[in-house]
């Protein structure tokens, strides 16, 4: 039916044109589902909608039919609503993000225990009626910016399978050869090199000095370390004469997860150079990188997680405080003044700084020398790290709003003529 004195037919029932309309979706792989809520409350329509364009073409469809001004809000930006916002937003509608935690403690104020899609989506949509100020409003990403997205959240993973691959190995290890697990730091490439080959006293005292240096170098290991690991895995070897049960198994084990590792090490080496190739094409990128402490593949991960660009943030104190590195009040009753980290922050930009200032520690400089003043004061390592991972959000964001490279000296002011 048409509309009529600002009404229109939804549903059995009318609706004002003129009501904001929030629209909560709870996004899923295969299939999402949808509720509009009127500016007083009431569920206008629930609709379940598949997880391809043509089906989310007409639910936009159905919200501009549902009213003249709407707010859509989402509770995920991951690849399964990838293809639900870029249709939103090519459609010139506003989307707002709504976060899952926020959702959870939403649906507490709704009657009942249960949970289904239908609820949670009216949740979403509540919650964007009562606090859409102080959600964080999408917009159409860059392309790079998607592109590094992509290839930090695969490096995640590798590094995962790695540490998780290096933990295993050692304790495979220790089952049969203790002494020459504590010998060496086998999250490098040569002492995996060595285990491929040979790794049960045995095996080692067997090939002898000649044997191991040969299959080392010719495996690629560093040149320089091989007299010393030859040596250390040949004690390791005489150190201990009986054989441990299960050892063949094991050893078979421990030499297929050593190639397999050696594998991920040169498929994450790869990864980075990719990586550091893709962010340097970033307009910032060497701005960025000047900063003490902040590499490339560091670099990436503040793109990303910032989405390349600092219009969301008027000051650095709201980079910091998006970090997690500005405290916030914990003020009760007569007890004031109080301060104490929050909650709600960006878990991977405070890891950014916390490793960027970490890193600046390696080398002199003004990094170090604020770090050693905060432990003169008597502050502990972990206070006195954070407080120069929180300065370092202050020198990037001053570097970024000027457009300048970090500079050791304080960059001089031309006097006007």
């Amino acid at each position: 039916m048409g509309s009529s004195r600002g009404l229109t037919w939804e549903d059995g029932r009318f609706v004002r044109v003129s009501d904001l309309i929030r629209i909560g979706i709870d996004a899923g792989k295969t299939h999402h589902h949808a509720a509009a809520v009127a500016g007083d409350g009431r569920l206008i329509w629930s609709q379940r909608v598949a997880n391809d364009q043509a089906a989310v073409e007409g639910l936009i469809e159905r919200g501009r039919r549902s009213g003249t001004e709407l707010l859509w809000a989402v509770d995920l930006t991951s690849s399964a609503a990838a293809l639900l916002v870029a249709l939103l937003l090519a459609a010139g509608q506003r989307v707002v993000y709504v976060p899952g935690r926020t959702v959870n403690r939403m649906a507490d104020a709704f009657a009942g225990e249960g949970k289904t899609d239908a609820k949670d989506a009216r949740v979403i949509a509540e919650t964007a009626r009562m606090h859409h100020h102080g959600l964080a409003e999408l917009s159409t990403p860059d392309e790079l910016v998607v592109e590094l997205s992509r290839l930090v959240a695969h490096r995640e993973d590798l590094m995962a399978d790695w540490v998780r691959g290096i933990n295993r190995l050692r304790d495979l290890l220790t089952g049969i050869f203790p002494a020459l697990e504590r010998c060496f730091d086998y999250s490098t490439r040569s002492p995996l090199i060595l285990l491929a080959g040979f790794c049960t006293p045995a095996a080692i005292r067997q090939a002898g000095a000649t044997t191991l240096t040969d299959h080392l170098r010719r495996s690629g290991a560093s040149r320089p370390g091989i007299p010393a690991m030859v040596s250390k895995a040949l004690a390791a070897a005489a150190a201990q004469s009986v054989q441990l049960p299960g050892e063949a198994t094991t050893a078979a084990l421990i030499t297929r997860l050593a190639g397999r590792l050696l594998d991920l090490h040169r498929e994450i080496k790869d990864l980075d150079r990719l990586l550091t190739e893709r962010f340097r094409t970033h307009r910032q990128a060497a701005i960025i990188e000047s900063l003490p402490g902040m590499g490339p593949i560091l670099g990436a991960e503040f793109i990303v997680t910032t989405g390349g660009d600092l219009a969301a943030f008027a000051t650095p104190a709201r980079l910091a405080a998006y970090a997690g590195l500005a405290p916030v009040p914990n003020d009760s009753g007569r007890r004031t003044g109080n301060l104490h980290r929050p909650t709600r922050y960006d878990r991977r930009l405070r890891r950014v700084f916390y490793l960027a200032a970490f890193s600046s520690l390696k080398t002199e400089g003004p990094s170090r020398v604020f770090y050693q003043r905060k432990r003169a004061e008597r502050r502990r390592h972990t206070h006195a790290l954070i407080a120069l991972a929180r300065r370092l959000v202050d020198v990037l964001w001053a570097l970024l709003r000027d457009n300048r490279p970090f500079q050791l000296s304080a960059p001089t002011r031309t006097a006007a003529a």
